[in-house]
């Protein structure tokens, strides 16, 4: 096999273990209590996270037999076979998991012509069009990945640092297109945009309607991460629900920002 084939598919294998890994968390935490709130979301944060990467192995296209098996997760069928309404969040984790070994299964397959089609050529999913300066598109798609990378990991610092910055990246951004003048309307104070406080830039953006009010549940932490250490100089503490949370805000604030995604 082509060596950079073979690094590729070692690739996709890690990546998919660790969405593994957090699947059967989730699945226990399910078992355990089903209602439980930060479960849940924290079920639909990996839900998406699994379907960025069947897509990748899928090579964007719904008919293969990946993609089709990952939406037919999501689906309870009748006794006559029809789709009717989705299935439990627990049945949904352990239904994707299925999917998951699915695509371990072949991706170790030995010969070429088994792997998955797109494995090895998969374009990467262009996360951040919307933004306007192109030259900030594969900077910021290159954290979106560090991220993940860094909360399947359980380095949950890194993982909210990077989001957030991230997040104040594409906001800065979109502020920038609109334009000062434009802004000052909506309360902007003086001096350039880049010179803001992260939470200044937050609220201009709000304001001026380029993002609606959801920083509004982005933990403590996180409005300080340019400078976390507290008042005696002692670095905050990152949970790990702290860096799922701050995830969530940023698929949040990339949907205001990208209305088409």
């Amino acid at each position: 096999m082509d060596q950079t084939l073979q690094a590729q598919i070692e690739t996709y294998l890690a990546h998919l273990d660790g969405l593994m890994r957090r699947g059967l968390q989730l699945r226990d935490g399910l078992a355990t209590d089903a209602s439980n709130q930060s479960n849940i979301a924290s079920a639909r944060a990996w839900q998406e996270d699994c379907g960025v990467t069947i897509n990748q192995l899928s090579g964007g296209s719904k008919a293969h037999w990946l993609a089709r098996s990952f939406s037919n997760a999501f689906l309870m069928r009748s006794a006559d076979g029809r789709a009717v309404e989705g299935a439990a969040p627990a049945e949904i984790v352990k239904r994707l998991l299925d999917v998951l070994e699915q695509a371990v299964a072949s991706l170790s397959r030995t010969d070429d012509g088994a792997v998955i089609s797109a494995s090895s050529a998969a374009p990467p999913p262009h996360r951040f069009d919307f933004v306007h300066n192109p030259e900030l598109r594969p900077v910021v798609e290159q954290a979106y990945l560090d991220s993940r990378r860094a909360l399947e990991d359980g380095d949950y610092d890194s993982a909210l640092q990077t989001s957030c910055g991230i997040l104040e990246a594409i906001v800065t951004d979109a502020l920038e297109n609109k334009g000062l003048a434009a802004l000052v309307a909506a309360g902007a104070p003086a001096g350039k945009i880049a010179d803001w406080p992260f939470e200044t830039r937050i609220a201009v953006a709000e304001r001026s309607g380029l993002i609606r009010s959801g920083c509004a549940r982005l933990p403590a932490v996180a409005w300080t991460y340019r400078d976390p250490s507290n008042d005696n100089g002692v670095k905050a503490a990152v949970s790990e629900r702290d860096a799922r949370r701050t995830g969530q805000v940023l698929h949040v604030i990339m949907r205001d920002l990208d209305p088409g995604r």
